[in-house]
């Protein structure tokens, strides 16, 4: 019982951000569409916001040495040690072409499927399956 109270938190939060990607219109095949054809400003204004969201709590989180929920220090890799490769692209290409495709990206999907379109759950499936194939790959790619 114990475990899954501890998984309440969590829920809400997930609950809580599915609500905001429906009535934002985040998960809006429509808008996401609009994104990737240059038509709105709408989703670049989200993700942007996003962007600067983390960033700012990347900083606090570095400057109140804040540690992870075992008490253990949370490490930040060096921005310098990030350099773009192939790898990166072949990998947003990827990525990109399954949202622009589905019309959603991994956060959403669920909060797609929740709100009545059960046609999302192969997007999930596929998701998922994609998840576990680089999991199985994995040790024999270049990282």
């Amino acid at each position: 019982m114990s475990r899954t109270r501890s998984l309440v938190p969590y829920f809400v939060v997930g609950l809580y951000l599915g609500v905001i990607f429906i009535k934002s219109e985040v998960a809006s095949w429509f808008r996401i569409q609009e994104m990737f054809r240059f038509q709105a400003v709408h989703m670049y204004g989200v993700i942007g916001s996003a962007v600067i969201v983390g960033i700012i709590a990347v900083a606090l989180l570095k400057r109140a040495g804040t540690r992870d929920v075992f008490g253990g220090e949370i490490s930040f890799p060096d921005p310098g040690d990030a350099k773009p490769s192939t790898n990166h692209a072949i990998g947003g290409v990827c990525f990109g072409l399954g949202w622009g495709l589905l019309g959603a990206c991994p956060g959403p999907i669920y909060a797609l499927i929740g709100s009545g379109l059960p046609v999302m759950l192969f997007g999930l499936v596929g998701a998922l399956g994609g998840a576990w194939v680089y999991g199985f790959l994995r040790p024999n790619l270049p990282h």
